[in-house]
């Protein structure tokens, strides 16, 4: 197997083109597994690698990324298949998502899911999870010491790289985060256009039904709980501002959850998700502040018209608005609130623990983070323009 491993990486370093077989090769060879059930993620996978391939401007740290990242999916994949057929009982596990955080980027999400995975009853996917949502080969039930690793190694190299991040988006393995971070590995969500610029995939991407990516993440989820049996009879939330575009279909798959969506002021979101998106493409890639600019501050507008139409068809029964500024001024209250739509009764744990995550993060602890719109080709009055609906509605 080892020959497999050296000889699939060695075709792609040799051309510095990502190529489906040879990443399929590495995968099988880490794991010594075949089976990566089934693979309707291949159609969007090829999609990908076309456009990674000619428009990702990969640097060569970049591209090693980018296929370790890919490989990685994969291998997670191959594990899960291989658990499931040896612990058929993994899909008889119940699991409950009463709760999905969306929104602008930059809106608070990150605080305020973290906040209310603290309160008792809840929970959430871990950053470590997000990455490797498998256990790794001989690791003890219950104690993921390499996953942990790997993931404080992962952080650590990006703050190598783009320091700025630290002061954008706190990054912890043991954190509440995005399961985004698990439906890229199955190239779907905005994930992969999150970390390679890939703007005609980005397209592609918006008429795909990427509904049996989030079935996989229903398997996912009861993956994982069953992996730690303390989360059962626990409610999961979830979040990430990337579902914003694909709000039925998310909506669709978790039919009983509430839908928590956090609100700022768009002349303050989009200077802000430019510049991560900045710092998440300079890990991998040379894309101009300018170019970075135009394509996500379209791509924002877009996303927005798409939840409107979606909110529109779901109903507002289903939406609970959350203010960013409210969060900063009375953030257990804005929990509390939501909570209680979500079946957690306020009462002295839920208050001490809630308490307790709060003294322990706030903003003041992290540097500031720095997003001037001139350094993006952005123009505040367009921004005013593009978002004056979202505005007018949602920002007093």
């Amino acid at each position: 197997m080892a020959s497999l491993t050296e000889g699939a990486r060695s075709a792609l370093e040799n051309t510095f083109l990502l190529e489906r077989g040879a990443l399929l090769d590495m995968a099988c060879a880490r794991t010594g597994l075949r089976d990566f059930g089934d693979t309707w993620f291949f159609e969007p996978m090829d999609r990908y690698i076309t456009a990674a391939n000619a428009e990702g401007r990969l640097t060569p740290q970049g591209f090693a990324a980018q296929t370790e990242s890919i490989v990685k999916g994969l291998a997670n994949r191959q594990r899960m298949v291989e658990c499931i057929r040896k612990h058929p009982e993994i899909l008889d596990e119940t699991v409950d998502v009463a709760g999905i955080i969306l929104g602008l980027p930059r809106t608070g999400s990150t605080i305020f899911h973290r906040l209310l995975a603290s309160a008792p009853g809840m929970t959430a996917i871990r950053w470590y999870e997000a990455q490797n949502f498998a256990p790794f080969p001989n690791e003890a039930p219950g104690n993921p010491v390499e996953r942990r690793a790997y993931a404080q190694a992962m952080i650590d190299g990006w703050l190598q790289l783009a320091p700025e991040l630290a002061s954008i988006h706190p990054l912890d393995p043991d954190a509440p985060d995005e399961e985004i971070l698990i439906l890229g590995q199955m190239f779907v969500s905005t994930m992969v256009e999150a970390m390679t610029f890939v703007p005609s995939f980005a397209e592609w991407l918006n008429g795909y039904d990427q509904s049996r990516g989030h079935e996989d993440l229903k398997t996912i989820l009861k993956f994982l709980q069953w992996q730690d049996p303390s989360r059962r009879g626990c409610k999961w939330i979830l979040k990430s501002p990337s579902h914003l575009p694909y709000t039925k279909v998310v909506a669709q798959a978790f039919p009983n959850a509430v839908l928590i969506m956090t609100h700022r002021d768009p002349l303050q979101t989009v200077p802000s998700y430019v510049s991560m998106q900045a710092a998440l493409y300079k890990l991998a890639s040379t894309i101009s502040d300018n170019e970075i600019g135009a394509f996500w501050s379209a791509r924002l507008v877009d996303w927005m018209r798409r939840f409107e139409v979606a909110r529109a068809e779901l109903g507002e029964e289903r939406f609970i608005d959350i203010d960013y500024r409210e969060v900063a001024r009375a953030p257990l209250a804005q929990a509390e609130k939501v909570l209680a739509r979500m079946g957690i009764a306020r009462d002295a744990r839920v208050d001490a623990a809630l308490e307790e995550f709060m003294a322990g993060n706030q903003r003041e602890q992290r540097p500031m983070h720095d997003y001037a719109s001139v350094r993006f080709g952005l123009d505040e009055e367009a921004i005013k323009q593009d978002f004056s609906g979202y505005r007018a509605r949602y920002i007093r």
